[in-house]
């Protein structure tokens, strides 16, 4: 049996690992400003460690690195990767620099099994939860790579440079579905929020979810002010199951009705994925319903303009019928902004590379 990636322990775990070796418990917060400030891949790296417990840490767990089977820089900058895991499972992640900012999109499961009808991730259908330790794989090359180039992560048109800590929002928007991968989500995000690990603030953190109601619930009782962004992408029943199997288990209205109880639980906002797909969800009669269900809930309406996929025979709206759409939106009281497409000559949309490679 393989050694456990060190990366999997939580500091809590690792201190009581620490503690029942006879050692000091401020050791584990060494070890994780070794991993995740300093970048350490081997524990030879961790010099204020004493030898002896670096034999012992070398003989109990590892530093998994995923070998990359592709790395992709796009004219606007964001960096696509696809990695190769030890059981040669290939998972997708991406590096996205903004003005003053780099957000990275991490995949959470090895494919995925819901299906959606617009979206490369499910094509080859579902393999495996990632561990935490993967996830945080992911992150770390991503915030490597934010720091080893930073003359090509200032953004388009030359704007401001990315935090000296090279990462400063992750969303977990990538291959799978994170609430189906909860345990080791939620683990992987404590340790990316905890000032001894990446430090990311929790208003930084974005988990998104095609609509797995129970866990949604779940999530509004964890505590974390991270926000919630949910893959709507239909604006009644019968137009979201066109597109979104799993609202035959979970249906438009109960998932309204669940983001607005998140809401009320978390005092948080929700965020609304939604993709423009011309003829289909791009329509005035979409907005007008829209407005009906989402009326008076504390939210926000991100519009993806949709990217094509050689499988599935859509088409994305033209920028006159997006806006059009969009102000249509906010004549019915929601805030709605349309993504600028990032990574389009890089094959960046979720599953895009992994289904290409195969």
């Amino acid at each position: 049996m393989s050694k456990q990636d060190i990366r999997e322990l939580s500091l809590d775990e690792l201190v009581r690992f620490l503690e029942s070796a006879g050692e000091k418990s401020f050791r584990a917060k060494q070890v994780f400003e070794w991993i995740y400030k300093k970048g350490a891949k081997d524990f030879d790296q961790m010099t204020n460690i004493p030898a002896a417990l670096r034999e012992r840490l070398k003989a109990e767990f590892a530093f998994g690195q995923p070998a990359v089977v592709r790395h992709e820089i796009s004219e606007d900058a964001t960096q696509k990767f696809l990695f190769d895991l030890e059981d040669k499972e290939k998972v997708e992640t991406v590096l996205i620099p903004a003005s003053g900012r780099a957000t990275v999109c991490v995949s959470t499961q090895a494919g995925c099994k819901f299906g959606c009808k617009f979206c490369a991730s499910g094509i080859g259908g579902w393999t495996r939860n990632l561990t935490s330790a993967e996830i945080l794989q992911q992150v770390l090359k991503a915030k490597e790579a934010a720091q080893d180039q930073p003359s090509t992560l200032s953004g388009p048109r030359g704007r401001s440079r990315v935090p000296s800590n090279g990462l400063s929002h992750i969303v977990f928007m990538g291959t799978g579905e994170p609430l189906d991968n909860y345990d080791n989500v939620l683990k992987a995000i404590r340790t990316i929020n905890a000032k001894e690990g990446l430090n990311i603030g929790a208003r930084r953190i974005t988990v998104s979810t095609c609509g797995v109601i129970p866990q949604i619930k779940k999530l509004a009782k964890e505590g974390l002010q991270i926000e919630l962004a949910i893959s709507l992408h239909g604006f009644n029943d019968e137009s979201r199951k066109v597109l979104m199997p799993v609202n035959k288990k979970y249906p438009f209205g109960e998932l309204i009705d669940a983001c607005r109880e998140y809401i009320a639980a978390t005092k948080r906002q929700v965020t609304f994925e939604y993709i423009l797909i011309k003829n289909l969800t791009c329509s005035d009669g979409a907005a007008q319903e829209l407005g009906r269900a989402l009326k008076g809930m504390i939210c926000k309406m991100n519009l993806i303009p949709y990217n094509k996929v050689d499988e599935f025979d859509h088409e994305p709206p033209t920028r006159a019928e997006a806006l059009h759409f969009r102000d249509s939106l906010s004549r019915y009281g929601i805030h709605a902004t349309i993504r600028t497409p990032r990574g389009r000559d890089v094959s960046a949309a979720c599953g895009q590379l992994r289904h290409e490679v195969g």
